[in-house]
């Protein structure tokens, strides 16, 4: 069982406070809204369960799994499929900013080289260094990327705090799930079948006006 400091340093990390711009970034979802295909919170439940369990919700948490489980000569393999696992160059530039903040700020409070990873790697590296828990770190880490995803709804559709919040609600047993169904962290099981938004994001790459950076 996760110690009392454990469970704060994870949620620490995966605050919207902690200083990575995960607030930045829709990962496709304004560009969706923009088109009419996301328009209110039934829909956006729906799109965030589909990107959570047959997109990128599922791949970061393999990917976090995969490098708290691996050596440090493995992590650099693992980044790189990460990055290959980008289904666009805003989902790129979205996964290499957030973790490049992500490793400056951790590094500079916890001990330990991180080096610029990939988000999901970036943090998957951090809590092995720091011995904390992989499967409570992805459940966490799954929940704060559906809470974005909730909120650029409630900025841009727009929705009521309490739809927001309902889909955190709802999709709370998906995020546990998926957390202990990646645990292993095999990345020979990595799958992506989010087309919709794959396309959104390279969609996004040309929206105008827009607010978020992907």
């Amino acid at each position: 069982m996760a110690t009392a400091t454990e469970i704060l340093t994870l949620t620490q990390w995966l605050s919207p406070a902690y200083p990575v711009g995960a607030f930045a970034y829709s990962h496709g979802l304004e560009a969706a809204i923009a088109e009419g295909r996301v328009t209110d919170a039934a829909g956006l439940t729906d799109w965030a369960a589909d990107v959570l369990d047959h997109g990128a919700g599922r791949a970061d948490a393999t990917f976090l799994a995969a490098a708290h489980h691996a050596d440090a000569a493995n992590i650099p393999r693992i980044d790189s499929t990460a990055r290959a696992f980008a289904a666009s160059v805003e989902r790129l530039r979205e996964t290499e900013l957030m973790g490049a903040a992500f490793c400056e700020i951790t590094a500079a409070l916890w001990p330990g080289d991180l080096g610029g990873l990939t988000y999901p790697v970036a943090l998957g590296r951090a809590t092995r260094l720091a011995a904390l828990p992989p499967l409570l770190a992805a459940q966490m880490a799954l929940q704060a990327f559906v809470g974005n995803l909730a909120a650029v709804g409630m900025r841009l559709i727009p929705l009521g705090q309490t739809d927001g919040q309902r889909i955190l609600r709802d999709l709370a047993p998906a995020c546990a799930r998926i957390a202990t169904e990646t645990a292993e962290g095999d990345l020979a099981a990595l799958r992506s079948t989010a087309f919709l938004s794959d396309i959104a994001s390279m969609r996004h790459e040309t929206l105008a006006p827009r607010i978020c950076r992907t």
